[in-house]
């Protein structure tokens, strides 16, 4: 059993989690309008570890958010999670930000969308299948009233994310499903952190950099 902390700081949401054997057992998260990882970090890794009884020397692994998203979000969780793996001699496992999104949809039916809210009509977009596979590779695209139109001509298709709203106020179409203001968060990090894990599919510490995708989203 692998018990590994998890960082995702890739948007608003400061979000720890603590899993166990792919199981979440803590949880610590906090989305105010502003950016508080630098002060909130540390503090909720701590909050966590000591609610669920925990110490870091128990930690087999730290998994982050590898991006896109904020550029100083990244940084900062990837920078905790380099210091923390480094001084405990643990591996350290990336995620990439979208597939946490789309994995609060793993119960919901047809193609999904992740979208991440970017500037002006701009956003971090993944396209996945019913099973979560992704089908689209991730990029910045400017939002129209024919994105995405060859998913929603076939099919129910569900947006999720931070950019959904804008991207609902253009749209018409009724295969168009929408979950608004949602973020990624270490909540759902853990099963896929489990199977990383397992897998020995880990990072090199030293040279591992966040996917910027884009370095002017400031956060």
């Amino acid at each position: 059993m692998a018990t590994i902390l998890c960082l995702e700081t890739a948007t608003t949401n400061c979000s720890v989690g603590l899993s166990l054997n792919g199981k979440l057992i803590g949880l610590k998260e906090d989305n105010t309008k502003g950016y508080s990882h630098a002060e909130k970090l540390h503090l909720f890794i701590q909050d966590v570890l000591k609610e669920a009884g925990k110490t870091l020397q128990d930690l087999d692994a730290i998994a982050v958010s590898k991006g896109p998203g904020s550029y100083t979000g990244l940084r900062i969780g990837v920078s905790a999670a380099k210091g923390l793996c480094f001084s405990l001699n643990i591996p350290m496992i990336s995620v990439p930000t979208l597939d946490l999104l789309v994995h609060q949809l793993k119960n919901e039916p047809g193609m999904k969308i992740a979208m991440l809210d970017a500037r002006r009509m701009e956003v971090y977009a993944a396209v996945f299948s019913q099973d979560l596979s992704q089908v689209r590779d991730t990029n910045a695209q400017i939002l129209d009233q024919t994105s995405f139109s060859e998913y929603l001509q076939k099919s129910k298709v569900h947006f999720i994310g931070n950019g959904v709203a804008k991207f609902r106020e253009i749209i018409s179409s009724e295969n168009a499903v929408f979950h608004e203001q949602k973020f990624p968060s270490a909540s759902e990090m853990a099963e896929i952190a489990e199977v990383k894990y397992q897998k020995s599919d880990t990072e090199d510490v030293a040279y591992f950099e966040p996917y910027y995708l884009k370095d002017f989203m400031i956060g």
